[in-house]
């Protein structure tokens, strides 16, 4: 019976656990570890940050949802990776061997990148994890108690920039709604080249439709951003032209400032050599598979993506949960086909799609494939945006309990849109979606 750990117990990791199970049955020994007790569903952290949600609200234990589909669960967390030996130490200096291992452990938050970041040792703000997007609601209720300007934005190397544009509005929304909006200027500081890159090089007219948002909402912005340092009532930030030359140097005024980070792969991916790059992101081939260790399979945010293209600041490519479905139903197959001798044959389209909240509207963005050119290139705006990324949370947050194998993606998105098939091999043994074995 093979052994299978899956590292990491949020969207991916979860995902991964329930596919494997699905396509595996009972024929599977199958161990998601985490290093905390609860799944959070990252996509609703700005509602948590201005209040909109309570933290209890999108985050679930783990350990007795996953047991009733004979998933084993350890919170210990992962202190060391040893792929050489297909072994892990726990952060409580235990070991266990695996026969398959999945990465799905998102990235670390690197803070320490930029002088005065983050929100536990720095001076901003974070919906990056459900405490942190709790730690901001209360800077929020200190700002309305005091009011002054707002920065909102994302650090050099961020690469998921879509939080950023939904907390600026909803914040501007809750702000109108307390009546202090007048006493409160906001500013936008990101590091793409131009508003509404988002690290895709932007998804049909999200350039003109994300300007004119924050130009509604009497939000200026700094792009080519290199924020170099953050303090108590400031932020230094490097304004670079094309060419990568510092065309000015502004420092903005803040009471309250809520800036993305930029990602690496966690610290237990460290000294793992072939397994990952420089940023400690796991290299995959088409298959999601390590090509080094061809037992390691990653997922999610962990994996090795390079940049769209070069920019004068560095940006990311983002991850989304769209992407994170596909890739980890590939990987279960794969790992499926590997058991039984067969060469992986699955290969997950790397598309985006992403809905981003206004309060009172949004945005939906679809990419596919995520590179230039593409077969789609979609982005509309509406009222109905906001009411579908509910509809979503409650989606997810019921499959995470019931453990229904049921790919968002394939089941409403590629259809609704006619797009092409996920994989390049044809589902022929797809099954109508049911509870995980």
């Amino acid at each position: 019976m093979p052994n299978i750990i899956v590292m990491g117990g949020g969207i991916g990791g979860i995902t991964m656990a329930y596919e494997l199970r699905h396509h595996l049955g009972r024929d599977a020994q199958i161990l998601l570890i985490s290093d905390r007790e609860t799944f959070q569903f990252t996509p609703s952290n700005p509602w948590v940050a201005v209040g909109w949600r309570r933290r209890e609200r999108v985050e679930v234990p783990l350990g007795r949802h996953l047991a009733r589909h004979g998933i084993r669960f350890d919170a210990t967390g992962v202190a060391a990776v040893h792929p050489e030996r297909s072994r892990l130490t726990l952060a409580d200096g235990r070991t266990l061997d695996y026969d398959y291992l999945v990465v799905a452990t998102g990235p670390e938050l690197a803070f320490d990148a930029i002088p005065g970041c983050g929100p536990d040792d720095g001076y901003t703000q974070s919906v990056c994890t459900t405490p942190h997007a709790a730690g901001a609601h209360t800077a929020l209720e200190a700002l309305v108690a005091d009011p002054g300007p707002v920065v909102v934005g994302s650090l050099p190397g961020a690469s998921c920039f879509g939080p950023a544009y939904e907390y600026a509005f909803v914040l501007d929304r809750e702000l109108r709604r307390r009546k202090i909006r007048h006493k409160v200027p906001m500013t936008f500081v990101t590091a793409e080249p131009y508003i509404g890159h988002l690290g895709l090089d932007g998804v049909g007219d999200t350039k003109s439709m994300l300007e004119s948002e924050l130009r509604d909402r009497h939000i200026p912005w700094i792009t080519n951003a290199r924020t170099t340092r953050v303090d108590a009532a400031a932020m230094t930030v490097e304004e670079l032209d094309d060419l990568g030359q510092v065309r000015r140097e502004h420092r903005v005024d803040k009471r309250m400032a809520m800036m993305l980070p930029p990602f690496r792969g966690v610290a237990a991916l460290a000294q793992t050599g072939a397994l990952v790059n420089d940023k400690r992101f796991v290299l995959v081939d088409d298959y999601q598979r390590n090509p080094a260790y061809p037992n390691v399979y990653a997922v999610g945010v962990c994996v090795a993506i390079p940049p769209i293209a070069q920019t004068p600041v560095p940006c990311g490519v983002p991850k989304t949960g769209f992407m994170i479905e596909t890739m980890a139903n590939a990987a279960a197959r794969n790992i499926r086909d590997a058991i039984a001798g067969r060469a992986p044959s699955y290969v997950a389209t790397w598309n985006a799609f992403c809905l981003a909240d206004y309060g009172n509207g949004g945005a939906a963005f679809l990419a596919i494939p995520q590179t230039p050119p593409r077969n789609v290139n979609w982005a509309m705006e509406g009222r109905w945006v906001h009411y579908a990324k509910i509809a979503y949370e409650w989606y997810f947050m019921r499959k995470l309990k019931k453990g229904v194998v049921e790919p968002f993606y394939e089941k409403w998105v590629m259809r609704l849109l006619g797009a092409s098939k996920v994989y390049q091999k044809p589902l022929v043994d797809s099954q109508p979606p049911r509870r995980a074995a």
